[in-house]
């Protein structure tokens, strides 16, 4: 793990992961893991989904009105290796341009169908190899750690990124918290599963194919790592509905499917847990999920990206990215005895 004084000079002294204002450019078009729905058949659903071959670049930039889902702000630190050094993402477009199948797999589909999401009552449980296991309400996840505000990239696996200004605790702050095992390896973590709330659930076509709930896994280590993030909040108030609320994980030198959203349920293991999306397409999607530039998608290259910001649909610029998503000073060691080409 790297120490604190070069995970600063990581950070703040334009490292890779910092671009420059310029390359912050919006998205126009991207490859979308709804054609992989398609492509790989799924023939114990039937026959091909409808609709799912359409990217829906337009999305983002549609006038919709705003969620009534109500958020508040919250209180927090800015640690200044965690401040931005490049312009942010814009807010509209961090809550209308979301993958997050438990509310369709259109990418205006979760802000438009999770506006009446409740997250009162919420329960977030905390078990397995732990000495303390512990559940948290929703208050207790806005009030029971030292909040502080971290900008990171998100990388998407369909090859477009944004930079979002989350607020959050520690996963490793948790973890400590209830005391990990000695015997324990790994961490798994669910979504909430309630198709009442969530029309992706009701029905596998509209979700994506997914057996849910949706599961995601880190090592140990991983989850030990200081950028590791249990976020609440984005923008300085709570994460609206679109985003994962009340809480999400974040790890940003993953492709962004691994950070799952609403989470319900943390369990400590001594293996390694499955995966949504390594259940679903395990030939595209491995356990680790890095960033990795140099290992395409079996359908298309991750070498470079689409960064989401400003303007209009076709002023957008392709950017390189960058091994573990410009985190490599943090995390490298992590893998540091792996082929990152066959564990990927």
């Amino acid at each position: 793990m790297a120490n604190n004084k070069a995970f600063t000079r990581g950070i703040r002294q334009q490292s890779q992961w910092q671009l420059p204002d310029n390359q912050v450019t919006p998205e126009a078009v991207f490859k979308d893991r709804r054609n992989i729905i398609k492509t790989l058949g799924l023939g114990a659903l039937g026959a091909s989904i409808p609709g799912q071959v359409q990217a829906g670049i337009f999305d983002l930039f549609g006038d919709k009105p705003a969620t009534p889902f109500l958020t508040h702000p919250l209180k927090f630190a800015k640690p200044e290796q965690y401040q931005p050094t490049q312009a942010l993402t814009p807010e509209s477009k961090v809550t209308r341009h979301n993958n997050f199948y438990e509310f369709g797999t259109s990418k205006s589909d979760p802000f438009e169908n999770a506006q009446d999401f409740s997250v009162n009552p919420w329960a977030l449980r905390i078990e397995g190899l732990v000495d303390n296991p512990l559940t948290l309400d929703a208050d207790d996840l806005a009030n029971m750690f030292a909040l502080e505000e971290r900008t990171y990239r998100l990388r998407c696996v369909e090859a477009w990124s944004m930079v979002v200004p989350w607020v959050g605790f520690s996963l490793a702050s948790l973890l400590k918290k209830v005391g990990v095992k000695s015997q324990a390896t790994h961490v798994a973590f669910e979504t909430l599963f309630d198709p009442e709330q969530m029309p992706g659930q009701r029905n596998r076509l509209m979700g994506g194919g997914i057996h849910y709930p949706y599961v995601e896994g880190l090592t140990i280590a991983e989850a030990m790592n200081e950028l590791s993030l249990m976020a609440v909040g984005l923008y300085g108030k709570t994460l609206p509905p679109q985003n994962g609320a009340p809480v999400r994980l974040v790890v940003p030198w993953k492709y962004g499917f691994k950070s799952i959203k609403s989470v319900v349920r943390i369990r400590v293991m001594d293996k390694q847990p499955p995966t949504s999306w390594n259940q679903l397409a395990p030939h595209e999607y491995g356990f680790y999920a890095n960033v990795n530039p140099g290992v395409d998608h079996p359908r298309w290259s991750q070498a470079t990206e689409r960064s989401i910001g400003e303007g209009g649909l076709f002023s957008a610029k392709r950017i390189k990215t960058l091994p573990f998503n410009g985190y490599g000073e943090q995390v490298a060691d992590l893998y540091a005895s792996l082929d990152l080409r066959r564990f990927y």
